[in-house]
């Protein structure tokens, strides 16, 4: 019984009758809308809490608390399946080209005004960071998601983001390890000049040319980054 009443909290969430913050009715009258015992009740609330549906507050102005369905969640257990099978980071790595370069080819095909003002918004921010390698890594990620969020494509987002932990960890150590460097700044511009590409495509509509486009920039910077490190799977980065 305890898996109905968590199922039909469950479908009031996702389909956004409850919202992020708002407090579950209070017990007594769940039990008299379910007909279930208290120990019933909250073994559904079990349930919606270790699906990060809901958390409880004890004390006086306890209760259940409603959160809406987010990728982070899948995003860390992903991470956690990807150590345990001792993925490694090439793999994650091809992942993300499967996933992310056909995201340029989507929103050259969608793209609206506001789109390019975001994608110009971005550039003008990276290259006035270049200089500044953590952050202009920042923004380099940013831009990233934000092409993948312009898409339009919510299943590939959320498996983009399952993903993009990871990526932004092997970014981040690569910043420790050579910031600064000849080889860094190269990377840099580089992944810069792709970028400012990927715009003028996306501007123009050319949705088959902007996926080649992000894919070789995707494979360049993957291989820069999977250059020379002794770390190659995803617990040695995670760990």
């Amino acid at each position: 019984m305890a898996e109905l009443v968590a199922l039909e909290l469950r479908r009031r969430i996702v389909r956004g009758e409850l919202t992020e913050g708002d407090a579950l009715p209070a017990e007594a009258e769940l039990m008299a809308e379910f007909a279930v015992s208290r120990p019933t009740l909250r073994e559904a609330f079990r349930v919606l809490e270790s699906e990060s549906l809901i958390s409880i507050r004890r004390g006086a102005r306890g209760g259940a608390r409603v959160h809406v369905p987010d990728g982070s969640v899948a995003a860390r257990y992903a991470g956690f399946i990807l150590e345990h099978r001792s993925a490694t980071l090439q793999d994650v790595y091809a992942a993300r080209t499967v996933i992310e370069a056909p995201c340029a080819g989507l929103l050259a095909g969608r793209r609206t005004a506001a789109d390019l003002d975001r994608l110009h918004t971005a550039l003008a921010e990276a290259e006035s960071l270049i200089d500044d390698p953590p952050a202009f890594i920042r923004a380099h990620m940013r831009f990233h998601a934000l092409v993948v969020e312009l898409s339009g494509n919510q299943t590939l987002a959320l498996l983009n983001g399952m993903v993009r932990h990871i990526i932004d960890r092997a970014n981040w150590s690569h910043v420790d390890l050579d910031a600064g460097t000849e080889e860094n700044v190269r990377a840099n511009l580089s992944g810069f000049r792709a970028h400012v590409r990927l715009v003028e495509l996306v501007t123009a509509g050319e949705a088959a040319e902007a996926t080649l486009v992000w894919r070789s920039h995707l494979e360049q910077a993957h291989e820069y980054l999977l250059g020379n490190r002794s770390m190659t799977t995803v617990l040695d980065l995670l760990r």
